[in-house]
């Protein structure tokens, strides 16, 4: 039989009586180049793809490591879905360090 925890909380959830919430998480490097105010419609993309790709030495290391890339997957019981989706990146509980007027 397969036992489900929650990532946050570590409590057993049991999928019989309450929902399994699943979040997954992906992220990468931004390959994309910042936009400008002013566009260039004539830009040759497919002779600037050729260039980068003539560039790459496939025998050197890659131009990014594994590092650039993660793809997560977490389990949380219904209390801590509702907590991670009022504040996804956690900014909320980093603010609530309050530290001694010395």
């Amino acid at each position: 039989m397969i036992h489900y925890s929650c990532d946050r909380c570590r409590r057993m959830i049991d999928p019989a009586h309450e929902v399994r919430h699943i979040v997954k998480i992906e992220v990468h490097a931004s390959l994309e180049t910042p936009l400008t105010e002013e566009r260039d419609d004539d830009r040759d993309y497919l002779s600037e793809i050729h260039e980068i790709l003539e560039s790459v030495d496939l025998d050197d290391e890659q131009p990014f490591d594994e590092g650039d890339y993660r793809k997560l997957s977490f389990d949380l019981c219904p209390d801590c879905y509702h907590k991670y989706i009022q504040d996804p990146l956690g900014s909320e509980s980093s603010r609530h360090v309050d530290f001694s007027h010395n």
